[in-house]
């Protein structure tokens, strides 16, 4: 028996899947996009706790473009500037609104990596792009993403300034 109808669609995440919810935005890999429920696992995990909550890791893998402009290497990434941004005002709610004692967010990892889940270099997660590809092609240099500055900026603020 299962807990749900065989025919609803199924969603792909991190470690396990799920029935996939039609009222929320996926990523290019499938993965459910959701700061409301994001907001919502954090008082759940407070209630049920009761202790004050570290979030770690909260990113949005995609495949960033590096492009060359005035001889400047850079990535532009509004998606994920978008994506934390969004996380990050749910978790202010929780924390102003429905009393969830939070004491520090991370984003994911700062720097891109092999994707655990895939294997794959062009799964990237970081605020710094590293210059590799799937197949170990690159030397590996970095460059500091759009979302960079816009996390260092934010972290600057303590959290008061997403724009």
């Amino acid at each position: 028996m299962t807990t749900h109808a065989d025919d609803l669609e199924m969603t792909s995440g991190n470690l396990i899947g799920g029935v996939k919810n039609p009222y929320v935005t996926e990523s290019e890999w499938g993965w459910p996009m959701d700061p409301t429920g994001f907001r919502y696992l954090l008082n759940f995990l407070a209630d049920r706790y009761r202790v004050p909550l570290l979030d770690v890791e909260n990113g949005l893998g995609a495949k960033d473009e590096l492009v060359v402009e005035d001889g400047v290497e850079r990535v532009h990434d509004p998606y994920r500037i978008d994506y934390l941004r969004a996380h990050i005002e749910n978790l202010r709610t929780a924390v102003e609104e429905d009393g969830v004692d939070i004491f520090g967010y991370t984003t994911w990892g700062p720097i891109d990596l092999v994707a655990a889940s895939t294997g794959q270099m062009s799964k990237r997660y970081g605020l710094i792009y590293v210059d590799m590809d799937d197949e170990g092609n690159g030397d590996c240099h970095r460059v500091r993403k759009d979302s960079f500055f816009w996390y260092q900026k934010v972290c600057r603020s303590n959290g008061s300034d997403l724009g």
